[in-house]
């Protein structure tokens, strides 16, 4: 209780009351597990903290307030060393758990390490924040005011960091095992001995070193959450009440003082009630969700325990006090779960959000042009204020994954969240817990719902706005992302990549690549565009997409962006999602953003340019071509007639406009549509080019290569005149023979010879030029055009070496690929 025994020294230096209870609490809630102690040595109703700063000179103040200051950017350096000499270890220990002789077990790695890198990320995003502002220079006639500190607002980052403590949470609750699992392994194997007891730390610029013992070093977290508390009250306390940081500084040691009892209410509410299995109720996760009841959406808070689901929500705060209020409970134990992929808003629902968008993004522009100006705190705050209503709105407003629950008893709930990567983490983690099969206590819900105040790891919704800060390394402007490939299926799927980024919500932040063929090694090469603004994360997953049945995440990975190892130039990933590969390339240029005018409409397929298409969609081979020839060639190759026989008229004529509306919608269409309809679409879409895939200028060419006599020659002029065609045209073109031999291989059975196949596409990928437009040369009658057009594409064809095409455009740079396993 060393700890414990210098908060209490501490606050009693600073005047602050104690109450006498807290001695004998302290040997209340820890006396059945000594190690327990350390995980909340603070119990902070017990501290009476003042509401307003004690000291009287403002100058005086503002001194103290900006040592304070300096000595926290220390004492977070420190801690960040002794952070990264705790991890560094990690990475050889996770690489030797797939060895045959392991120091640790790929469990006993993550159980060590469990929650300290993001805790190592939170305070290395706090200490550059926090370091940034106190070494900002200002101009010469606020010389003065850099002096005394006033102009210095840090408020903010302090309300971030401790907006995350959930992370803390996770710590503390792993803590024990982790502890267990390095006192284990110290004594067992002289491998893990030798570091354990060894550790060392830089100490900056001294060049000495310290000496720490893997035990010391896990403890530091701990030791570092308490101090908090400590020292958010005595920055508060040396912070005038008209400071634009006061209400920042406020808020953050409110949430600080909530999560510390929130530990300590854990530690005993942990062993109050007992379930099945000798197992005890646990809160396992909570956060922020839309229910959805009776057509109405509500913003709820959501607690899952080890053996029931908790629906809540927030009640306005009565003296300072918040409250949560019940309103619906599920049991574990029988439950079925069944969530749906995105579903389309409505014409006045995108109205609706993009309105609200639009004002967001004005209110931003204003709150950055006053963020260097001393006066105006009044209206920053104002201003935050509404920015976070709307943000709340768009919380509110704006999901579309659906995560239906039912229960045995015919109970059953709707929840929607914005992101598929969060629905999937609240899924896998209900999943295990309903496989366990707990049975459930009936709870008592009045002090269950009470109790969700001090047990929450969340504190507040994921307002970008409430904790956001100006970082460097988060993007702003277009971010690019190209899906390429995926391999490591274990049976052909027909899968789909999402990929969602954070930041404000001005603009769409997911996108996915349409639905790959059945394949154990699907290919996409589709490019995804985001506007972001503020992004810090990447999230990506794979989903199996099966008829007539749930869609199934197959893996998913969450990304770090970085401003400065990101540029112009693509950067090739490959992600590890569980059995699942995905490899993809990234690209980002930096520009102010403008909000666009309305929702982004899908630009025409059909009747566009081929080089208009392939450009817009960053590849050489339109999609509606690649989709069409995977589709035939996996149900089509033997039908009778296939190219020959037509399709329905009217199912062509919709899923033309589906490829013109929509390209996922199209095709996943596609996948259903009847074959000839498939074939049906592939034609139209060469027909409809308003010029031939082969250019027109073309023509008279090739028409005079047929006269060569000699078909090597023949075939090696036709080939030189090829690569004159522009790219997209060359690569298509070389890509649609290679499908139709492919086809003819299987004639006896579709009945579709090389010429019958020359016939049928001649006229749609080659025309006679128009007299009277520029065109010179001779005239022939439409038996002769026809004539030609067969036979060019059928010598073209009757090659056997042809050069392979090349689908997409070339995204890899001189870097070397990076992967990143999950």
């Amino acid at each position: 209780m060393d700890v414990y025994q210098e908060a209490l020294r501490y606050l009693e230096s600073q005047h602050v009351p104690v109450e006498a209870e807290t001695e004998a609490l302290e040997d209340d809630v820890f006396q059945e597990e000594a190690v327990s102690c350390l995980l909340s040595p603070l119990l902070s109703e017990g501290l009476d903290f003042p509401d307003t700063p004690t000291l009287c000179n403002p100058k005086e103040m503002l001194e103290r307030r900006l040592v304070v200051l300096k000595g926290i950017l220390e004492t977070e350096e420190v801690y960040l060393r002794e952070l990264e000499t705790l991890l560094m270890p990690m990475k050889a220990l996770r690489a030797s758990a797939g060895t045959s002789q392991p120091v640790l077990s790929g469990r006993q790695v993550q159980t060590v390490f469990y929650q300290v890198p993001e805790i190592r990320d939170m305070h290395q995003s706090f200490y550059s924040g926090l370091k940034a502002r106190l070494t900002e220079p200002g101009p010469e006639e606020d010389r003065e005011m850099n002096y005394t500190g006033l102009d210095v607002v840090v408020g903010d980052l302090f309300l971030k960091m401790v907006n995350q403590f959930g992370l803390y949470g996770g710590f503390i609750g792993n803590y024990e095992e982790a502890v267990e699992v390095v006192s284990k392994c110290t004594h067992s194997d002289p491998r893990f001995r030798t570091l354990a007891q060894s550790m060392m730390s830089s100490n900056g610029s001294n060049k000495t070193r310290t000496k720490y013992t893997f035990e010391a070093l896990l403890y530091k977290p701990l030791d570092r959450v308490t101090k908090t508390t400590l020292v958010l009250h005595d920055l508060l306390k040396t912070t005038p009440k008209e400071h634009g940081d006061y209400t920042f500084l406020q808020e953050a040691l409110r949430l600080s003082r909530s999560f510390l009892s929130g530990v300590n209410e854990s530690s005993q509410c942990k062993r109050e009630v007992m379930l099945s299995h000798g197992m005890r109720r646990k809160l396992m996760r909570d956060g922020f969700v839309v229910d959805v009841s009776e057509g109405e959406r509500s913003l709820r808070h959501l607690f899952l325990y080890t053996d029931l689901l908790l629906c809540t929500r927030n009640k306005p705060a009565t003296r300072g006090q918040e409250q949560y209020r019940f309103c619906w409970y599920l049991p574990l134990a029988g439950l079925k779960l069944r969530w749906v992929a995105d579903q389309e808003r409505s014409p006045d629902a995108h109205l609706r959000l993009h309105t609200i968008r639009t004002k967001m993004h004005l209110l931003c522009q204003q709150l950055r042009q006053h963020a260097n100006r001393s006066r105006g705190l009044a209206f920053a705050v104002r201003s935050r204020k509404k920015l976070e209503q709307m943000e709340l709105t768009l919380l509110t407003h704006s999901p579309v994954y659906t995560l239906e629950l039912h229960s045995p008893s015919c109970k059953s709930h709707t929840l929607l969240l914005s992101s598929l990567y969060e629905l999937e983490e609240w899924r896998e983690v209900i999943d295990k817990l309903t496989k366990d099969n707990i049975e459930t206590v009936p709870p008592d819900l009045l002090t269950l719902t009470s109790a969700c105040v001090k047990l929450r790891m969340t504190q507040q919704p994921p307002l970008h706005s409430t904790h956001a800060v100006e970082d460097e390394k988060s993007l702003c402007g277009t971010l690019s992302v190209a899906v390429h490939s995926a391999c490591g299926l274990q049976q052909p799927a027909s899968l789909y990549v999402c990929v969602e980024v954070d930041g404000y919500e001005f603009y769409d932040k997911q996108a996915q690549t349409h639905s790959s063929v059945h394949s154990l090694n699907p290919h996409w090469d589709q490019e995804l565009c985001f506007q972001v603004d503020g992004a810090q994360d990447l999230r990506v997953l794979c989903v199996s997409q099966s008829d007539g049945q749930d869609d199934t995440v197959l893996g998913k990975v969450s990304l770090k962006l970085d401003s400065k190892t990101l540029n112009k130039r693509w950067r090739r990933r490959t992600l590890h999602l569980g059995q699942v590969e995905v490899t993809l390339s990234l690209k980002y240029c930096p520009h102010p953003l403008e909000l666009s005018s309305g929702t982004a409409q899908q630009q025409p397929v059909f009747c566009v340019p081929i080089e208009t298409l392939s450009q817009h969609e960053g590849v050489l081979v339109p999609h509606v071509v690649r989709c069409c020839v995977e589709e035939v060639e996996r149900r089509g190759m033997d039908e009778v007639g296939i190219y020959r026989v037509s399709g329905t008229t009217s199912d062509i004529s919709t899923l033309k406009n589906a490829f013109n509306s929509n390209l996922r919608e199209a095709v996943t269409r596609l996948r259903s549509a009847d074959v000839n309809v498939v074939s049906g679409i592939l034609k139209l879409y060469f027909r409809e080019l308003p010029e031939p895939l082969l250019p027109t200028k073309m023509f008279h060419s090739l028409a005079r290569t047929l006269e060569i006599q000699d078909i090597n020659l023949r075939l090696v002029s036709m080939l030189s005149l090829l690569q004159s065609c522009p790219e997209p045209n060359h690569h298509t073109f070389l890509y649609l023979l290679h499908h139709l031999q492919r086809v003819s291989k299987m004639q006896d059975v579709n009945r579709m010879s090389l010429m019958n196949l020359a016939t049928v596409f001649g006229p749609s990928l080659l025309r006679h030029p128009v007299v009277g437009l520029g065109h010179d040369g001779p005239t022939m009658d439409i038996s002769q055009e026809v004539v030609v057009q067969v036979q060019v594409v059928f010598c073209y064809l009757q090659c056997n070496n042809l050069p392979e095409a090349q689908t997409s455009l070339p995204h890899d740079t001189d870097a070397e690929d990076e992967t990143t396993h999950m």
